[in-house]
C-alpha cells in the first residue's frame, strides 16, 4: 500500500486536526503513559512547521458525560511530556471552542473534551463528524490502537478533510509489516489473555505465520481442539494445557512453547500468560516473555499487560518493535490494514 504518511507531506502552517490515542490511565506507570509518550515526535513536527494543532480523543466508555473520563488531566501530563502547554478546552461542541480555534497561533496546541461524551462518536452520526472537520484544514490519524474501531473521529472524518497517518502510526505499519512481508522464517506467534476475540486473531494468524502458541485463559475456548500434549508437528495451533485453578498455563506447556521460541526467527507477543499480576501464577509469563526476549530472532510485543510484564522483568529494550496497540496490532497483522487506514485510502 502506498500509504499517505505525515512525514512526506508539507503540512506548513496548517490548522491540523489531529486523532490521539488517549484511552489511558495515568494511575498506570507503563502501557498507558507510554501511549501519550509515542505522540511527542508528531507534536513536535507540527510545532517545528509552525501548524495550529487541535488534539482530539477519547478516554473509557462513559456512556455520557463522566467526569472520571475527562481529557483534563491527559492534557496536562502531555504538555508536561511536550514540555509546551497544551490548552484544555473542556467542550467538544460550543461558540467558545470556535473562538479558541480562531485565536490559535502558529505552534500552538488546544485539546477538547473527551469525543465519547458525545454519543455520536460511536454512533457514526455525519452531523458530528461535519462539524468536527470544520475544525481543521487536514487530518492526521495518530491513534493506531484505536484505528481497529469504525468509530466517527477514526473513518469519518476523512471523507471531509484530506488526512494523513502520524509518525508513531508510520513505524508501527511499517515494523508490523514485516511479520507477513517476507519474513525470516519460521514465524511464532504468542497469544494469550482473557479476551476471547483474540482465540479469532490465533486462528487467523495461522494463515500467516507458522505456529501459534496460544495461552493465558484462551484454551478454555478452544476446548474442542487439540491441547499441547496431542500436538503433532504439522500443527499450527498449539494449545496450552492450564493448571487446576486455569490462572496459569502448565510447566509441560511452557517447555513446549519454548521449543518453538528457540527455533523463531520473528516472534509476535501478545498477551500474558497466565495472572502475572498474582506472584502464585507468575512463572509462565516470566519464562515465556525471557524466553522472546532473549531469542536472536526479530521480536514485536503489543497490548496493555504485555507492556507492563515486559517493564516488570526489564525486557523493554530487548524487542526490535514495542505495538502502543493489542487488538489494534492483531488486526493490522491479521488484514493487513485497518479501518482507520482504509478510511484515509478510499
Amino acid at each position: 500500500m502506498n500509504l499517505p504518511y505525515l512525514s512526506k507531506t508539507d503540512i506548513n502552517s496548517k490548522k491540523v486536526l489531529l486523532r490521539a490515542d488517549l484511552d489511558v490511565s495515568l494511575e498506570k506507570s507503563t502501557s498507558d503513559i507510554f501511549r501519550l509518550e509515542a505522540l511527542i515526535p508528531t507534536l513536535n513536527f507540527l510545532n517545528e512547521r509552525k501548524c495550529r494543532t487541535i488534539i482530539i480523543g477519547h478516554r473509557g466508555r462513559p456512556e455520557g458525560k463522566n467526569e472520571k473520563n475527562s481529557l483534563k488531566d491527559i492534557c496536562l501530563k502531555l504538555s508536561n511530556l511536550l514540555e509546551k502547554e497544551i490548552k484544555f478546552i473542556p467542550e467538544i461542541f460550543s461558540d467558545s471552542v470556535k473562538r479558541e480555534i480562531e485565536t490559535l497561533q502558529e505552534g500552538e496546541f488546544l485539546m477538547l473534551e473527551n469525543l465519547r461524551f458525545d454519543e455520536r462518536e460511536e454512533n457514526d452520526d455525519e452531523s458530528f463528524v461535519r462539524s468536527l472537520s470544520s475544525y481543521g484544514e487536514v487530518f492526521v490519524n495518530e491513534a493506531f490502537a484505536t484505528s481497529h474501531r469504525n468509530h466517527a473521529s477514526i473513518v469519518e472524518i476523512p471523507k471531509y478533510l484530506k488526512g494523513f497517518l502520524g509518525l508513531r502510526f508510520e513505524k508501527e505499519t511499517e515494523n508490523l509489516s514485516k511479520v507477513f512481508e517476507n519474513p525470516d522464517r519460521p514465524v511464532v506467534a504468542v497469544i494469550s489473555g482473557v479476551k476471547k476475540d483474540k482465540v479469532l486473531y490465533a486462528k487467523a494468524l495461522t494463515k500467516i505465520v507458522d505456529k501459534v502458541l496460544v495461552g493465558g485463559r484462551l484454551p478454555e475456548y478452544l476446548e474442542n481442539e487439540k491441547s499441547v500434549r496431542e500436538f503433532r508437528d504439522n500443527d499450527k495451533l498449539i494449545i496450552a494445557n492450564l493448571i487446576y485453578d486455569k490462572e496459569d498455563i502448565t510447566l509441560h506447556s511452557v517447555e513446549r512453547f519454548k521449543e518453538e521460541i528457540k527455533k523463531a526467527k520473528t516472534i509476535v507477543l501478545a498477551g500474558v500468560l497466565g495472572k502475572y499480576e498474582d506472584e502464585g501464577h507468575r512463572q509462565s509469563t516470566k519464562e515465556i516473555f525471557e524466553a522472546v526476549a532473549n531469542s536472536d530472532s526479530f521480536k514485536i510485543v503489543g497490548g496493555g499487560d504485555s507492556l507492563v510484564a515486559i517493564e516488570m522483568y526489564n525486557l523493554t529494550k530487548k524487542f526490535n518493535w514495542v505495538s502502543v496497540g493489542g487488538g489494534a496490532m492483531l488486526e493490522y497483522l491479521t488484514k493487513g490494514s485497518l479501518p482507520g487506514i482504509d478510511a484515509l485510502l478510499h
